[in-house]
């Protein structure tokens, strides 16, 4: 029987009589299995299996005596995987350390997934990793644990970090010295005993491990610092935050001086198959990262991932245990007293080009409340979903006059059946009397499967479609300055917690004239609107009398 079999069979055997023999004996398989090229990613999978399982039964234990024992198991299986496993690694590293004190295990819901993409790059399946989180989240320290890890592995490599900021630096490379050093807390020298600090350089900031070499294991630099001949990225060049802020990223000179300063220095420090992590805000679409995603975003080798403070249903997305964090009413106050584009740069990780923004947040009319009396008319249009990435996009609008007051929205990516319900629900709420589905792709189908949900539920709303010809972009614009005159969105104060009407002025406000666009469905149904509502009145006849 081979090592895979064996572990299935043990496997099956533990499930069954849950004996903490059993665990030990499956922990010992384990670890002969990493010993195995052939057989350490089964062994490595049935370890984080392990591990899971363990993590979720010892909480649950009423037994003291049997708690301890699968909690020391579980301790036991950690420190077998920590050289193989980053996620396992970031648990036992902190071992020793108090519940509250601990980093990676409170935020470990949501960082692990971002360990899953960290450990492809060490292991070859990525040469490229951009990762774009809202700050104060501890996607920082995820990278110091993650340069441990990769340094205990391979110390006689050079790994180069660098960033715009002098303090950063100096910041990492102690944190860096406090985990691997000798008398740390953490457990470092546990997992890689051969791998001790031999030798550091507090005023250059580098950190030697295993043997003194040319290029230090660890090594840190700011950006421009004039590195030629210094430092050299053998195994990984990890650049964290290269833009400053808002100043920079609103000049597009000093934004191509620092993709000129990147290409022209930072990636002259790379030696052979380096590997590039980059860990950053979002600040412009042309900023280093977006640039490599332009240049990179369909290769199979290359990961660009943005994750958003908000959830789905709006929630925060990092209300970590012991108040770490952000809670979703600090997340809104933060909304409430920052502009649209710097909320959304900096915490929504969705680039905001001031210069070519169509929409700025400034130019857009605003109401508290509606006025007291019956408006003219109550409509809405519908830029259904294509495909891929696209949102639903359904506005209503209250027209007084010359006014047209957007009231409530869909703004929607989610399943088809769920947004569909949403729009019935949405036409149904606001007694919409006149509505224009975009009859492209499913737009027609769609309209027809809305508008007799309506009808079922006694609803008055007249739906009509109409073939969309004319250049998206080109209708963007030309409808802009309509929409700026005549729509009138709600005021922050007055939006409250509703994520649709978020979502679209996030995306109306972060449509740019320069550069790619994420989402264009808010300032092309906005268009569409703009259209609607002019086809309306275009067609009024005014009745006055003869002035002679």
């Amino acid at each position: 029987m081979n090592i895979p079999e064996i572990l299935n069979a043990i496997k099956t055997s533990f499930k069954a009589n849950r004996d903490i023999r059993t665990c030990y004996d499956y922990i010992a398989m384990i670890r002969e299995g990493t010993k195995n090229e052939k057989s350490v990613k089964t062994a490595i999978a049935h370890g984080r299996w392990l591990s899971d399982y363990l993590g979720r039964l010892v909480p649950r234990l009423c037994d003291v005596e049997m708690m301890r024992d699968f909690f020391k198991a579980h301790e036991e299986l950690l420190y077998t995987l920590a050289p193989y496993d980053f996620d396992s690694y970031c648990l036992y590293l902190e071992w020793d350390r108090a519940p509250e004190q601990k980093f990676y295990a409170p935020r470990r819901k949501q960082l692990k997934p971002l360990a899953i993409q960290l450990q492809r790059l060490y292991e070859d399946e990525l040469d490229l990793l951009c990762i774009s989180l809202p700050p104060g989240i501890g996607k920082s320290t995820l990278a110091f644990f993650f340069l441990t890890w990769w340094g205990g592995n391979v110390p006689d490599k050079g790994m180069l970090t660098v960033s715009h900021n002098a303090s950063f630096i100096k910041g990492a490379y102690e944190q860096i010295l406090k985990i691997v050093g000798k008398d740390s807390e953490y457990r470092f020298l546990k997992v890689f005993p051969t791998s001790p600090v031999v030798n550091t350089d507090a005023k250059n900031y580098m950190i030697d491990l295993e043997n003194e070499q040319r290029f230090a294991t660890f090594q840190f630099s700011t950006i421009g610092a004039g590195n030629a001949g210094r430092v050299r990225a053998q195994s990984l060049l990890y650049c964290d935050d290269l833009i400053s802020g808002m100043d920079v990223a609103l000049s597009e000179d000093r934004l191509q001086s620092l993709w000129s300063t990147y290409t022209g220095d930072l990636l002259q420090r790379k030696i052979g198959r380096c590997k590039e992590l980059h860990i950053s805000t979002r600040w412009s679409l042309r900023d280093i990262c977006g640039r490599l995603q332009d240049r990179y975003g369909e290769d199979d080798r290359a990961e660009f991932i943005e994750v958003d403070c908000y959830d789905a249903d709006g929630n925060s997305n990092f209300d970590y245990p012991y108040n770490l964090g952000y809670t979703t009413e600090a997340l809104q106050r933060l909304e409430q007293d920052m502009d649209e584009a710097t909320f959304s740069a900096l915490y929504r990780n969705r680039p905001i080009e001031r210069e070519g923004q169509l929409y700025a947040e400034v130019e857009l009319r605003r109401y508290f409340e509606l006025p007291e009396n019956e408006p003219d008319a109550i409509i809405a249009i519908c830029d259904t979903k294509d495909k891929g990435k696209d949102f639903e996009f359904m506005p209503v609008a209250y027209q007084y006059g010359n006014d047209y007051y957007l009231e409530d929205c869909v703004c929607n990516d989610g399943k088809p059946e769920a947004v569909e319900a949403m729009l019935v629900n949405l036409l149904m709420k606001h007694k919409v009397q006149m509505c224009q589905f975009e009859s492209n792709s499913a737009g027609g189908r769609i309209a027809e499967k809305i508008q007799g949900a309506v009808k079922e539920r006694g609803g008055r709303t007249k739906i009509t479609t109409k073939y969309t010809t004319a250049n998206k972009e080109t209708k963007i614009i030309v409808n802009s300055p309509w929409v700026k005159e005549h729509v009138l969105f709600k005021d922050k104060s007055v939006v409250g917690n509703n994520r649709e009407y978020k979502r679209m002025l996030s995306f109306l406000t972060s449509y740019t004239l320069k550069g790619k666009n994420a989402h264009d469905d808010v300032p092309d149904g906005m268009a569409m609107l703009a259209l609607y509502a002019q086809s309306l009145t275009s067609n009024n006849i005014e009745v006055f009398k003869r002035p002679f």
